[in-house]
């Protein structure tokens, strides 16, 4: 049987950035509430949300100063409880960042464990008087942290930090802070949420000679949490970010007994590169790397997202590559990776846009849209980190997009429009209008994925070794998918028999000639 989430088309949103219903100019909770019949419409099934937690906003939410509240500018836990209700009034469901791994400076825990060597809270996180231990851990952001360490001079020690120097580590050594984790799961699944997606779960415990990764303590906290989640909240599930190769993320699956999902990061590097390349060999590479997972787990693949199209899990003259093919200018480069949306990356072209989004719909693993990818917004980078893909979304034509009825001015950040991505044609209301839209394509082809059963769970990918290299041709069961990575009409032999395109009704016998950037989803009549 095939479980909700392993066919679900995932939708993430920014709640700063969705809606402003008070007119404050950020986005918020009841503002999302608003535009769940547009999530209905586009035809996702679960809304991940970024941190809604209270937060200095030194990482955007990300740095969390209370687990169990709400960011006042997003509203209250009762807005809270009401987007849940209404989501699943709708056939929605919602999860919700868990961030495991850190806290803000700011969160009581760390100013009292700061104050006090006798604090109990002293203990929640990871103290040295050097800065030399854990010296095999490499430093995630290479643009602004030059050590995993950073002196406190309250507190007369170093304390152990993978991210900014503003978000200290939790000491899961210590069996209150695994404690205090399941509490913060257990006031949030009460509500009514479906799941967490889980930030930066590789990086839990450290230990002396080990580069402080994919630990077995921490593999074993893990599975203690789907333990206590399946007890208690059955049907709910867990989603990792463990940004590593594919043998290393599938330890976070176990044997179905920790993750019910995992990001397949290295696959979306390589999507781009086939793009660019015109050509199927990185993902073949890639998912021949890929091993089986268990029956009721799945990946989830993604093109783009909130954090920089990451360049981790390439080689470095793969890196390069890609640095100079879609981020020429330094300042589209962010850590070891590219802070651009899905399409400025793919230069507007609606081609290329939806073939990359065909690609994803159909290759193995439940796929997740970013807010505001489906109208081809364009990004900010005059914005600083990853800000410029955080933008506002675009409703509706005008000075604030039909995002807020605040002045410009007071506007979080502007909407974007520039002469390449025009505010007057990148619109939900603009697009909706207009049949040949990228909306309106997008939502077809949803509604197309969701109906093909082939595409479901995780068949495996069957290539057509034999056709043409700049064809991603491929079975998923029954069906045959086959995509124009190049810039030039080509043409396939198909094997004998009658053929339909699910997505456009088209039949075709012989031989199947597919246009620049084309696609098409072939089933046997």
């Amino acid at each position: 049987m095939t479980e909700w989430y392993q066919n679900a088309i995932f939708y993430e949103i920014h709640p700063r950035a969705f809606c402003d219903s008070n007119g404050d100019g950020a986005g918020d909770l009841p503002g999302l509430i608003e535009k769940l019949d547009y999530l209905k419409e586009l035809g996702v099934d679960c809304v991940w949300l970024l941190p809604i937690y209270p937060s200095p906003r030194r990482d955007d939410g990300y740095d969390i100063a209370d687990y169990f509240s709400i960011h006042p500018e997003y509203g209250t836990l009762e807005d809270f409880r009401r987007l849940v209700t209404e989501a699943h009034r709708r056939g929605l469901r919602i999860i919700a960042d868990l961030v495991l791994n850190h806290v803000s400076d700011q969160h009581p825990w760390f100013q009292a464990a700061r104050a006090d060597r006798h604090s109990p809270y002293r203990e929640y996180f990871v103290w040295s008087d050097t800065a030399e231990r854990y010296a095999e851990a490499r430093v995630i952001f290479l643009d602004t942290e030059r050590s995993n360490w950073s002196w406190d001079e309250q507190a007369g020690q170093y304390y152990w930090h993978r991210f900014y120097a503003s978000q200290p580590d939790l000491n899961f050594d210590n069996p209150k802070v695994q404690q205090a984790m399941l509490e913060v799961m257990d006031f949030w699944l009460k509500l009514g949420i479906d799941g967490f997606r889980a930030d930066a779960v590789p990086y839990l415990f450290e230990r002396e000679g080990t580069n402080c990764e994919n630990l077995p303590e921490t593999h074993a906290y893990l599975k203690k949490i789907r333990r206590w989640m399946d007890e208690h909240y059955p049907g709910r599930i867990l989603l990792a970010e463990a940004n590593q190769w594919p043998q290393e993320t599938r330890a976070y699956f176990g044997d179905g007994d920790e993750f019910h999902m995992a990001f397949h990061f290295p696959v979306m590097p390589r999507l781009f590169k086939a793009l660019c390349e015109g050509r199927r060999t990185a993902l073949e590479w890639i998912l021949a790397r890929t091993p089986e997972i268990p029956e009721a787990c799945q990946w989830c693949t993604f093109l783009r997202n909130h954090d920089e199209l990451t360049l981790e899990m390439v080689t470095e003259e793969e890196r390069q590559w890609m640095w100079a093919e879609y981020a020429p200018q330094p300042r589209m480069r962010l850590n070891l990776g590219i802070r651009r949306r899905l399409a400025p990356l793919l230069n507007g072209d609606t081609r290329k846009i939806l073939l990359a989004n065909a690609l994803l719909f159909s290759l193995p693993g439940a796929p997740i849209l970013y807010y505001g990818d489906e109208i081809g917004m364009g990004d900010d980078l005059t914005l600083p980190d990853r800000n410029g893909v955080r933008t506002p979304m675009q409703w509706q034509a005008g000075p604030t997009a039909g995002f807020s009825a605040a002045r410009p001015e007071q506007l979080y950040a502007q909407p974007i429009d520039t002469p390449d991505f025009p505010l007057a044609r990148c619109n939900v209301a603009a697009q909706r209008a207009d049949p040949q839209s990228l909306f309106n394509r997008l939502r077809a082809l949803i509604a197309v994925r969701k109906r093909l059963t082939d595409l479901h769970g995780h068949e495996p990918v069957r290539w057509l070794t034999d056709s043409d290299e700049r064809l991603a041709a491929f079975w998923r069961g029954q069906l045959l998918a086959v995509h124009n990575l190049a810039d030039a009409q080509l043409s396939l032999r198909l094997p004998p028999g009658d053929w339909q395109d699910a997505i456009s009704g088209v039949q075709v016998r012989d031989v199947l000639t597919i246009p620049p950037f084309g696609f098409f989803w072939l089933l046997r009549l």
